[in-house]
């Protein structure tokens, strides 16, 4: 019988993909992760739908890894100037790094999660990552840096069930959590001001600076720099006859430019950090589709591999707000070709 870990934060799609994975015939046992703060409420709540169901649970503590592969990654992106996505490295890093390796060195042959996405493969028996059946709910642009080992060893249960379907069957087990609500917010800066936790977290403090025009004229006083991103437009504190965002940022200066927003567009970007799932490198041009940040829509565009770790993107209009430190992921239709973190890109 094949041994599954089943990653469970003590939601509904974990719970449900836990017992979707018994029901399959694997032997199953959870595992909740303790990553910041206290979650001892999540794995109660996990606890008790592995009593539910019959199977093992297990509480790892991952703490120091979370703060240095996650948290120390985030605060050195923002000091850089770019603005992280703390998903993407957790999934490289924690979930399907630290706790992939602690399943396999348990003998446990997959580790799973409720995430929404689905794992295939091609005729050669390469290992392909696709996009969910609930669009609505898709997760594969956060898992774009999965390889084909992580692959190998991977299980997205819920993958070809929408939401709906999902909380179906939490409510056919009983689960308590059948209707619990999702987080919205980056889970160690729950009320989301990740400012003031920067600087409680490293004991420093951003100091205000300028705010400019796009000639170079002083126009205001920001807060601290790393309390904006490119394309941010409330909580400026700059009256204006025109919407203004945040079109740049300069970090030797302590400086942030404001601007309208066609001074915020791109129509090309570099990328490192890359990883592809589709294929071993980009030998040609390659047309696909690809976005630049989670919840938006991919729009067509042509990628080239310009180095061994380095992807440009150029993309058939201007983009808006490409900003360094997020992702680009690349698709062909419902397929990840692969993705990179946006280094940089020339403004229109």
């Amino acid at each position: 019988m094949r041994k599954v870990l089943i990653a469970m934060s003590g939601g509904v799609d974990s719970s449900v993909a836990a017992a979707l994975l018994k029901e399959q015939g694997y032997e199953c046992a959870g595992v909740t992760l303790r990553l910041h703060g206290d979650n001892g409420k999540d794995i109660a709540d996990a606890k008790l739908v592995a009593d539910k169901l019959g199977i093992h649970h297990h509480v790892f503590d991952l703490r120091e890894d979370f703060s240095r592969e996650v948290i120390q990654r985030f605060i050195e992106t923002y000091e850089e100037g770019g603005t992280p996505n703390p998903c993407v490295i957790c999934n490289r890093y924690i979930k399907f790094g630290a706790l992939l390796g602690k399943a396999l060195e348990m003998g446990f042959d997959f580790l799973a999660t409720g995430h929404y996405a689905m794992i295939t493969e091609d005729e050669s028996g390469r290992k392909l990552l696709k996009k969910s059946r609930d669009l609505k709910k898709d997760q594969s642009y956060v898992l774009y840096s999965l390889t084909q080992k992580q692959l190998t060893h991977i299980l997205f249960p819920l993958g070809s069930l929408e939401k709906s379907e999902v909380r179906k069957i939490a409510d056919k087990y009983g689960f308590a959590n059948a209707e619990k609500e999702e987080s919205q917010d980056i889970c160690f800066v729950p009320d989301g001001d990740y400012g003031s936790f920067m600087e409680a977290y490293t004991g420093k403090l951003y100091p205000p600076g300028d705010i400019i025009n796009t000639e170079g004229k002083i126009i205001g006083r920001h807060k601290g720099i790393i309390r904006y991103t490119l394309g941010q437009r409330r909580g400026l504190g700059v009256a204006a006859n025109i919407p203004i965002y945040v079109t740049a940022k300069n970090m030797a200066a302590n400086s942030i430019t404001l601007g309208d927003e066609k001074a915020l567009l791109s129509k090309e970007l570099i990328a490192h950090n890359i990883n592809l799932i589709a294929y071993d490198s980009l030998s040609e041009p390659l047309r696909c589709t690809a976005k630049t940040r989670y919840l938006q829509q991919e729009k067509p565009a042509i990628a080239r591999q310009t180095g061994p770790d380095e992807i440009c993107v150029e993309f058939d209009e201007g983009q808006r707000a490409v900003t360094p430190g997020q992702s680009v992921v690349l698709y062909d239709g419902d397929n990840v070709i692969g993705g990179g973190v946006i280094a940089g890109s020339p403004k229109v």
